[in-house]
């Protein structure tokens, strides 16, 4: 991803942005964290600059011991109820706040991951941002309000010390920019360089995520166990942390060295400097007494921490700007196909769906190249090809996962981009081959949402429509088992055959006037399969629909067959007039007749 440097006005919106998510979800969150840090700075001033100034003046005047008693008593009363209220913030408000905090901001995250068109996520510098975007949001979120607040109590408190240092020798205050130079100059570098490297380092750890994520789920098991993947994973497994290990070897000196010299700066010199400065003023001038002395001594000690939690401040803020400007880039990307996108609705009645001159690619690639077709209500279509013909992409064109480039899709004569996108999808049941099942019931699996808990009768009867349903009342707890043993132990695991007829079955219960099934019975053997496609054939009577295979005998009673080739219409027609053609249909169609075990034959038009 491309290195970009902040500006302090994008690192000042960048910060703001973040206060107003974290005040949104909860005020109460950033009001205790102001208090906190008001408090817990302002101790520091008043121990310092005052408690220590008072005590040492009232023994220098032989006070009484009561009176200096009762000021500590009152004191110490005081800080025992702050320590009382930053205790309360601590273990109480915060955690309190945070799942609020948490549950706002994902959700805004999630909706927008929803919401950005699906070649977002076939783009690497996205899904980084995303993963970037996601990474600890809410820590960095909360961490950046507190890091303001610490910035302007910081420099409140910063303020009174350097007065108070100020009247008891002007010259002292010089010393505070030791750690001005460290902190700003070197501290900031230092942060420049760990950001350089965390963003040189997400590809990499992409792939350690993702070997970690393969060698423990499930799926992925039995390839494991039966094969030499694994060397190829440990592989890539490898490559990935050495390119880690030479990242940190990079910028380890880098790192390392600025860390030094701001550890110099800001402690070295400047503890050691002011308090050599103050003995000198009382021992070999005599120009200050040793009042001011002990109250220099205990400011040095204040203002060191005070100055070092400013900058603190103010280098995780600069710090966590940028990784906020990642979330916010992400958060504020205006989709080329908004979900809310409002606009006419459609009739729940098919006339006609065409393609008119449509071209689309991705990457540069042209995949789809001036197609045109028109599809009329209630014919069964299907798309036949080589792999990489563009039938996939013509199903996602369709469905306006992707807007063509160039061209107009139709829907009853109107462009689909006019349409209210929720509605216009509303039209389209789907069943494709990289279907996926979700972690919840075999009920709410098929209803995917929608009001499972009324649907009883109709689950059980697109449950037998996909044969099915005896498999399912055999379980014990029928439609109501969860789809994993993930986190059930009663859970269901389905073949991959049984979880494409549950796919299917979704397509049956959605009652869409267009269906659209994707290699729907891939994983069948060839009866399950004849036995699946006549029920989807059966039930899609009074449908529209469209469906992809590459085994040709389960298109032979489509009403038109669209052979396609790199991305273009080649052959349109009917099984029999595409065999009597003799072109490419019939080609793919008599290879792989050559192959059943009761091979029909191939001669004339009596396929």
């Amino acid at each position: 991803m491309e290195k970009k440097k902040q500006s302090l006005r994008e690192v000042y919106v960048n910060n703001i942005y973040a206060v107003r998510l974290t005040a949104s979800a909860s005020k109460s969150r950033v009001i205790h964290s102001f208090f906190g840090k008001l408090i817990g700075n302002l101790e520091w001033v008043f121990f310092s600059g005052f408690f220590m100034r008072y005590i040492v003046n009232q023994l220098e005047q032989g006070k009484e011991f009561s009176e200096i008693f009762a000021f500590i008593l009152i004191c110490g009363a005081v800080f025992f109820l702050l320590a009382i209220y930053q205790s309360y913030v601590e273990n109480v408000a915060v955690p309190l706040a945070e799942p609020a905090i948490y549950g706002e901001i994902y959700e805004k995250i999630y909706e927008k991951a929803r919401n950005v068109e699906l070649r977002c996520y076939e783009d690497p510098d996205f899904y980084n941002r995303y993963t970037m975007a996601a990474d600890h949001a809410v820590e960095r979120v909360t961490a950046i309000t507190d890091n303001i607040w610490g910035v302007v109590t910081g420099i409140m408190a910063s303020f009174l010390v350097l007065w108070t240092m100020y009247r008891i020798d002007p010259v002292s205050v010089l010393f505070v920019f030791c750690p001005l130079i460290g902190n700003f100059l070197f501290g900031n570098l230092k942060n420049k360089f760990e950001y350089m490297r965390y963003q040189e380092e997400a590809p990499k750890d992409k792939v350690l995520n993702y070997v970690n994520r393969v060698l423990y789920l499930p799926d992925y098991a039995k390839e494991i166990r039966l094969s030499e993947v694994f060397r190829l994973l440990k592989r890539q497994y490898n490559e990935a942390t050495d390119e880690k290990s030479d990242l940190a070897g990079k910028y380890a000196w880098r790192i390392g060295s600025m860390n030094v010299l701001w550890h110099f700066f800001t402690f070295t010199v400047m503890f050691e400097g002011v308090l050599l400065f103050a003995i000198y003023k009382n021992l070999v001038i005599g120009s200050m007494s040793l009042a001011d002395l002990t109250v220099m001594s205990s400011l040095m000690v204040a203002a060191t921490w005070i100055l070092i939690g400013l900058f603190n401040s103010v280098m995780e803020t600069m710090k966590n700007g940028l990784f906020i400007c990642n979330l916010r880039t992400f958060l504020e990307y205006e989709e080329k196909i908004p979900e809310d996108q409002d606009g006419i609705l459609p009739s729940k009645e098919l006339e006609s769906l065409e393609f008119e001159n449509v071209s689309f690619s991705y990457k540069e690639e042209e995949t789809i190249q001036g197609l045109s077709f028109r599809i009329t209500h209630g014919e069964k279509i299907a798309l036949v090809g080589h792999n990489g013909a563009g039938k996939t992409t013509i199903i996602k064109l369709m469905l306006r996962l992707y807007d063509p480039a160039e061209g107009t899709i139709r829907v009853n004569g109107i462009d689909i981009r006019k349409y209210n996108l929720r509605a216009y999808r509303e039209l389209f049941a789907t069943a494709f081959q990289d279907y996926q099942l979700f972690g919840v019931t075999i009920r709410e699996n098929i209803l995917m949402g929608k009001h499972p808990e009324k649907e009883e009768q109709l689950v059980a009867e697109v449950l037998k429509k996909v044969g099915m349903y005896e498999k399912v009342a055999a379980l014990s707890k029928g439609i109501d088992s969860v789809v994993t043993r993930e986190f059930a132990d009663d859970g269901v695991v389905f073949s991959g055959g049984e979880g494409q007829k549950i796919a299917v079955a979704r397509a049956f219960a959605k009652e869409s006037p267009i269906r659209i099934f994707d290699e729907p019975s891939s994983a069948l053997d060839p009866i399950a399969e004849y036995e699946l496609f006549s029920s989807i054939m059966k039930d899609g009577e009074s449908h529209t629909m469209i469906f992809i295979s590459h085994r040709l005998s389960s298109v032979k009673d489509a009403d038109r067959i669209f052979m396609l080739e790199q991305g273009r219409l080649i052959e349109e027609g009917t099984h029999r007039e595409l065999i009597q053609f003799d072109g490419r249909y019939a080609e793919m169609y008599k290879k792989q007749a050559m192959n059943y075990l009761a091979v029909e034959s191939v001669e004339g038009v009596a396929l």
